[in-house]
């Protein structure tokens, strides 16, 4: 019996450019949960500065969205994964260098900052270009199936990143850990090398980056409000149990990731099937509600169900927004226009930590949940008018 990818070639392609990208985000996803012991507990340094060694490579990703996706288009994505991967190597070497008994542990510091600033410049041209990639090998058509596929891969290496990190940092202590991080894109580069390209547009002419921005401005904004609920989670749900003297604070993500893959696995098809529109203001609707049962809730099972709705919501509207920027634009634009549309969510994920934790302090932990509900609902409402501006100008 024959498989879908055996009879569709196009596809298998995709699929084996989701397994790159899942091997290759595992060296992103390795050195989250030790980064910051390691800056805590071997460097002795303060916790503000294992916070910046962690989000200086959100920062490094931000910056370069751009430059990602113009690589992409005028040389080719395959090229821009190509590069990428070889920062994730270089990155993973450099934080490596990091261990070595040399000087004072602020000079291993920015030893590390540094390797982390390359890691961020690979994500930002690993993660678009092979979504810029997978579009161009199945068609804008299934644009949609491309940015749920490729959210997988990166939501799943988390998954999977985290918990294999401590278990390396714990057998191999930090040298070994980043060590394996950087052997795995490694790996995805071997691969990633034998597939084939999709033809770049060099000489196509081209718009500023700021006018590109701007004709995507409202999806990008969409993707920024969802993401200030799932940062919440990630930030404060724990905070937020021990405060309320609750067990199960550690299930926050694991509900949050659990709703997530169910909905990218039973319905990635149906932005490409119903339009990216209607999946974001369903799966909106939905994060509005679960945002609001965190911060309503008087008990942990509801919490939970929250975190549950609030992944429910938000596995889509990524992959839905996506798909409706890559129509906005010309073939020669894609890489550009998707580089922006993704800093809009790096944005979302940077700033929501340092903000809702003023906010925390003075409101309490519960508030960065309503906030994370009204935004959830202005990007509803933002959705909801692109849709009513659709219709309109449907013939």
């Amino acid at each position: 019996m024959t498989s879908p990818s055996s009879r569709d070639p196009a596809f298998a392609r995709l699929l084996l450019l989701t397994a790159v990208l899942f091997i290759s985000y595992l060296c992103v996803a390795i050195p989250l949960p030790i980064v910051p012991v390691y800056v805590a507990a071997q460097l002795g340094l303060s916790n503000v500065w294992a916070g910046l060694a962690v989000g200086v490579a959100f920062l490094a990703t931000i910056v370069t969205r751009g430059h990602a996706g113009s690589l992409s288009d005028r040389q080719g994505a395959k090229i821009a994964v190509a590069r990428g991967l070889a920062f994730y190597i270089l990155g993973a070497l450099v934080s490596l260098a990091a261990a070595v008994p040399v000087g004072a542990p602020t000079t291993a510091f920015l030893v590390l900052l540094a390797g982390r600033l390359l890691l961020g410049l690979g994500e930002s041209l690993v993660g678009v270009g092979v979504i810029a990639w997978g579009v161009g090998v199945v068609g804008p058509a299934r644009a949609g199936k491309v940015l749920a596929l490729a959210g997988a891969a990166m939501y799943g290496a988390l998954a999977v990143g985290g918990p294999l990190g401590l278990a390396l940092y714990d057998a191999l202590g930090f040298v070994g850990a980043m060590a394996v991080s950087g052997l795995l894109p490694l790996v995805g580069l071997v691969v990633a090398l034998r597939i084939v390209g999709v033809p770049p547009h060099p000489h196509a002419a081209r718009p500023s980056f700021l006018t590109v921005i701007n004709r995507i401005k409202a999806h990008g904004l969409i993707v920024c409000l969802q993401g200030i609920g799932f940062a919440a989670i990630g930030a404060f749900f724990v905070l937020y149990f021990h405060h309320r003297e609750w067990s199960y604070a550690g299930f926050g993500l694991t509900a949050f990731g659990g709703g997530f893959v169910l909905v990218r696995v039973l319905f990635g098809h149906l932005p490409d099937r119903i339009g990216g529109l209607r999946v974001a203001i369903g799966s909106l609707a939905v994060e509005t509600i679960g945002q609001i049962l965190i911060w309503s809730a008087d008990n942990p099972a509801l919490a939970l169900l929250g975190a549950f709705m609030t992944g429910l919501g938000c596995s889509m509207i990524f992959p839905a927004m996506g798909r409706e920027v890559i129509r906005l634009v010309d073939p020669h634009l894609r890489g550009t226009a998707l580089g922006g549309f993704a800093a809009f969510q790096d944005l979302a994920y940077g700033l929501t930590g340092p903000l809702a934790g003023l906010l925390a302090d003075r409101a309490g932990y519960g508030s960065v949940f309503l906030v994370g509900s009204l935004a959830a609902a202005l990007g509803l409402a933002i959705a909801l008018s692109l849709r009513i501006r659709e219709r309109g100008s449907a013939p």
